[in-house]
């Protein structure tokens, strides 16, 4: 059996349609095929490689780490260099009172640990969240996504939980002193990159002090750089009480974390002992990596080119069929009619070798996340390639 037939017969499949792309190899801001078909990625592998595929200097840093050691024992028991150096890293970007990094495998690990962080440090159980919110898959990650469609085959889920809309001042009339926390996305992602006003985020920040609520920010797709902020917090002059970051902090590996202040964080270690626990958290070689792709992001300016590359974006993507683009920095939606409009342009841009896709809660418009390390003539050959789709199917 060839690796198509194995990838059908024995994977778990997620849709009765994957797009069946075999890729070989992967480099910058390409992907290669067995036969030597070439893709342009456009997405990121979701807002994952924002330093690119296989960046150099995060290989070496793997390579180097895989001659030390890999697995050693259960996050937080004995001290390794890579997972120090990483917190270390991580703190030095933010506010000084989010000193405190618990490392996890991936943004649902991560969301699953502020929620409990939450709910342990105020001693309530009511969880806030938005329409159209997505924070991940597991169970109370799920608990707190904001759309139905995609929770109704689940439930029972946690109780105590309420979807608002996102970015409208009205609803922060639903925090109250029962209130653990507000989650949200600092950009929503599978909304289809909605924005909200530095002057919501910033009465949300005062709501939360007003009642005694812990602030979490989900910023595991617009963190490290996408939005041309290291952290997409820092547009709006605030800051949370809980971080949660993942997706492009490994440079390709997996890798996830929850950061808050040590006081908060410190509540995890009695009443119950190890009252947070992970295997495989941390992991010695993926914070390897992610060291290496907060300095390349550092080395190579690549946060302060953002804006200069999404606009070159917006100005060459015009088509009576784009109804328009919203973005902040480099995560970006292309809006058009419909579904049935977008469909076939994906497809047709795919088969041209750009990798683009479209969102989980907003089906009319084209998700555009490059790796930040793409280049204006790479952009200028992208978006010819997309109007060229656009084109052949009008």
């Amino acid at each position: 059996m060839n690796n198509r037939q194995l990838f059908l017969s024995h994977l778990a499949q997620t849709t009765d349609f994957p797009l069946l792309i075999e890729i070989e190899k992967a480099e910058g801001v390409y992907m290669y095929g067995p036969k030597g078909e070439k893709y342009m990625d456009l997405i990121s592998g979701i807002g994952v490689s924002n330093v690119g595929h296989r960046h150099p200097k995060v290989v070496k840093a793997i390579q180097d780490q895989l001659d030390k050691y890999m697995h050693l024992m259960v996050y937080g028991e004995y001290v390794q260099s890579p997972q120090a150096q990483l917190a270390k890293a991580l703190v030095s970007t933010l506010p000084e009172r989010l000193d405190n990094v618990y490392l996890v495998n991936s943004g649902s690990e991560a969301v699953e640990g502020a929620l409990k962080l939450a709910k342990r440090y105020t001693g309530r159980r009511e969880i806030i969240s938005c329409v159209n919110a997505y924070h991940g898959s597991s169970h109370g990650a799920l608990s707190v996504g904001g759309n139905e469609i995609f929770k109704r085959g689940y439930r029972p889920l946690l109780p105590g939980i309420t979807n608002v809309p996102f970015g409208e001042m009205e609803a922060l009339e639903q925090i109250t002193e029962e209130t653990a926390a507000f989650i949200i996305e600092t950009v929503q992602g599978e909304g289809g990159i909605r924005v909200a006003s530095k002057e919501f985020f910033q009465a949300l920040r005062h709501k939360c002090d007003e009642t005694g609520t812990l602030l979490i920010l989900d910023e595991i797709q617009a963190g490290f750089g996408r939005t041309g902020k290291f952290w997409a917090f820092e547009h709006y002059g605030i800051e949370p009480d809980i971080l949660v970051c993942a997706k492009g902090m490994g440079g390709g590996m997996p890798i996830g974390a929850f950061i808050a202040a040590q006081p908060v964080m410190a509540v995890f270690k009695n009443n119950p002992l190890l009252g947070h626990i992970t295997t495989f958290g941390g992991h010695p070689v993926s914070s390897a990596a992610s060291l290496a792709t907060i300095q390349v992001l550092k080395e190579e300016k690549l946060i302060e080119q953002v804006a200069a590359k999404a606009e070159l974006f917006k100005k060459l993507l015009k088509h009576d069929k784009i109804k328009g683009i919203r973005n902040k920095g480099l995560m970006m939606a292309v809006e058009f009619e419909s579904f049935e409009v977008l469909k076939p342009i994906i497809d047709r841009a795919i088969e041209l070798g750009i990798i683009t896709d479209w969102f989980l809660f907003c089906e009319d418009s084209m998700r555009i996340a490059p790796p930040l390390t793409i280049t204006e003539e790479e952009i200028q050959k992208a978006c010819m390639v997309i109007l060229q789709a656009i084109e052949e199917n009008s």
